[in-house]
């Protein structure tokens, strides 16, 4: 009952809202659509969101994986480190929109569509993944060598090591990498409204490129770098607590 309360409160805001910005903007601009831009701009952070939290989960064990089986490190492989580390540098590689591509059967064959906000998360997420894990691998480098090795001769299990010293000491760069990588998926998604998934990307090209209409794209962008902006605000300000700490 309350989910259906907050959603039906949610619908009002959203069309009261919407109604007033299109009254304030129409004299302005009256080719933009402010409902248009609200429902891109849903499903541009509906993509965001849900790729992003994959990303940072799968990105975190794959830069751990690599960090400690590479050279030197507490779990080093031989053969699990390059073989890791070439998949990661590969899938770097490859462009986007080449990818997302790519992996439209195998999206399909994983979430029952290739289009839409469900279809665009799974290549989102394969995409961002080696990016974050790399950055995680490079944070994790980062902490003290001397407080891994004390911890090794204390006896400590290695899942504290994990969790209670690699993780704990490298959140600042934790932290930005995911700030980094926010904003990239954020860029990821404008390219992915280009081929179905719709969201901001999809305003630009077909009403703003194709229908000739600069005002739209205009806002898109507008919007777009109000998103960012607010991502990397927020990661600043987490970064500048934990350093403090």
């Amino acid at each position: 009952m309350s989910n259906l309360i907050e959603t039906s409160l949610y619908t009002d805001f959203k069309v009261w809202a919407a109604n007033a910005l299109q009254e304030f903007i129409t004299p302005y601009f009256p080719k933009v659509k402010v409902s248009m831009l609200w429902e891109g701009t849903e499903a541009t952070l509906q993509m965001l969101s849900a790729s992003w939290a994959l990303t940072t989960i799968f990105g975190i064990m794959l830069g751990v994986i690599l960090y400690l089986t590479s050279p030197k490190q507490l779990m080093q492989n031989r053969l699990v480190y390059p073989i890791l580390s070439i998949f990661t540098n590969i899938l770097r590689s490859i462009p986007f929109l080449i990818l997302i591509i790519y992996l439209l059967p195998y999206t399909k064959n994983i979430v029952g569509t290739s289009f839409g906000v469900k279809g665009a998360i799974v290549p989102l997420t394969i995409g961002a993944i080696p990016f974050f894990a790399k950055l995680v691998e490079t944070a994790l480098r980062e902490v003290d060598r001397g407080i891994i090795e004390a911890a090794v001769s204390m006896g400590t299990p290695m899942h504290k090591i994990i969790f209670s010293i690699l993780l704990r000491e490298a959140r600042p760069s934790l932290i930005a990498g995911a700030t980094i990588t926010g904003i990239l998926l954020l860029s990821f998604t404008a390219m992915a409204g280009v081929v179905g998934a719709g969201g901001l990307g999809d305003l630009a090209t077909r009403f703003g490129f194709h229908r000739n209409q600069p005002e739209i794209t205009n806002f898109v962008i507008v919007i777009i770098i109000i998103i960012a902006q607010t991502i990397q605000l927020v990661g600043d300000t987490f970064m500048r607590r934990l350093t403090r700490k």
